[in-house]
């Protein structure tokens, strides 16, 4: 959505890298559903990680609120209409799933070739790598891993950056922006690092 904004001209390339940095971010159902409450066996667990997640998205964009970049006048950016039909939508659409869908099916090799290697490290380090690759194997992992509270915690940072995987998907959407690479690499370390601390805080009260 931020790169289709981009392209029909609604926002400015400045203001699409400012919501890239708070509007990447995992759902509910899969905060609750499938690592509070499947992998952590806790409603209070997800509760807190997406609590941590939206707050730690919300500092984030406050935090590159002032950031730069080229190619800021809007006079520049001009509605393509022969990409605006139905039939285009319907392709783009098409082989964006596709793309997702190949990424994820590489990543999942990916962690699982690596398994061997990750098994020789201690199990907290190894699940957390996991996590910063793949982030549905990294959280089952850190489930096994950790006690409950330093779960939730390590869990919310995993959760926030986002993972190689899924970075890399929202890489291929926001090609159109010509998003530099380590430029949302860091807007998602911050978002993890953001989220860590307020996770660690919402287990205390909580």
């Amino acid at each position: 959505m931020t790169a289709d904004l981009y392209l029909s001209g609604k926002v400015s390339r400045e203001e699409a890298f400012r919501m890239t940095s708070f509007c990447s971010t995992s759902g509910p159902m899969f905060i609750i559903g499938a690592v509070g409450v499947g992998m952590l066996a806790s409603p209070r667990a997800g509760y807190i990680i997406l609590l941590s997640h939206i707050l730690g998205a919300l500092l984030n964009g406050f935090l590159y609120r002032k950031i730069k970049a080229e190619e800021l006048s809007r006079d520049s950016f001009k509605v393509d209409k022969s990409n605006s039909d139905i039939g285009s939508l319907v392709l783009d659409s098409a082989l964006s799933i596709i793309s997702v869908g190949a990424i994820i099916a590489i990543f999942f090799v990916v962690i699982t070739s690596l398994s061997p290697i990750l098994s020789l490290l201690p199990k907290p380090i190894a699940s957390v790598l996991a996590g910063l690759i793949e982030i549905t194997r990294g959280c089952k992992d850190i489930s096994l891993a950790f006690s409950s509270n330093l779960a939730i915690c390590a869990a919310s940072f995993v959760i926030s950056f986002g993972g190689l995987s899924t970075m890399l998907q929202s890489l291929t959407m926001l090609s159109k922006i010509k998003m530099p690479v380590w430029l949302f690499a860091v807007q998602k370390l911050t978002h993890a690092i953001l989220a860590l601390i307020i996770s660690g805080f919402l287990v205390v009260i909580f």
